[in-house]
C-alpha cells in the first residue's frame, strides 16, 4: 500500500528566506519535532547527490535513515530520497508566491512501506499528516519568531 501525505502552509514571509531555512539541514531539528540528530555525508552546500543522515523517533521507534538530494532548484523545490529501513520514502518541498508577499509551502511524503509498516500503512499516514502539520506550524513560528 502506498502512503502518500501532502501538507501545506502559508508563512507571511518571501518564498527565498522560507525556501532557504527549510532547505538546510542543520536546521532539521529545529523545525521537526521528530528529528533528534543530522549529519552531513557529503560536504555542503545542499545539491543533487548530498547525503544526510538523520536520526528520528516516530511511533516509539528509533528510525536511522540518510537521504540523498535528487532534486533542487533553490526556492522552489526540493526532493529528497531514501530507500533504508521499512519505509523507504521520498520528501519533497515546494514553495511558491502567495498573496500579500507570503509563501506557501507544500511537504509532501511519498512512499511505499514494507513488512509490517504495511500493514500499518493507514495509521503511518495519519501519523505523518498530523506530524507534517505540527512540524510546518513550528517552522512558521519560528521564522516569524511567533511562540509555539
Amino acid at each position: 500500500m502506498t502512503v502518500d501525505v501532502v501538507s501545506e502552509i502559508e508563512i507571511a514571509l518571501p518564498r527565498a528566506h522560507v525556501a532557504h531555512y527549510a532547505c538546510d539541514p542543520d536546521n532539521a531539528t529545529a523545525w521537526y519535532q521528530k528529528i533528534k540528530s543530522v549529519e552531513w555525508q557529503t560536504l555542503p552546500p545542499l545539491a543533487v547527490g548530498s547525503r544526510v543522515a538523520s536520526v528520528a523517533e516516530f511511533l516509539g521507534r528509533r528510525l536511522a535513515y540518510t537521504y540523498e538530494v535528487r532534486e533542487h532548484v533553490p526556492g522552489e523545490r526540493l526532493v529528497m530520497s531514501t530507500a533504508e529501513g521499512p519505509f523507504p520514502m521520498q520528501t519533497t518541498y515546494a514553495w511558491e508566491d502567495a498573496p500579500n508577499g507570503a509563501t506557501r509551502m507544500t511537504l509532501r511524503n511519498h512512499g511505499e512501506p514494507t513488512g509490517f509498516a504495511n500493514l500499518a500503512a493507514p495509521l503511518l499516514a495519519r501519523a505523518i499528516a498530523r506530524a507534517n502539520r505540527n512540524d510546518l506550524r513550528r517552522l512558521e513560528a519560528i521564522l516569524t519568531r511567533r511562540p509555539r
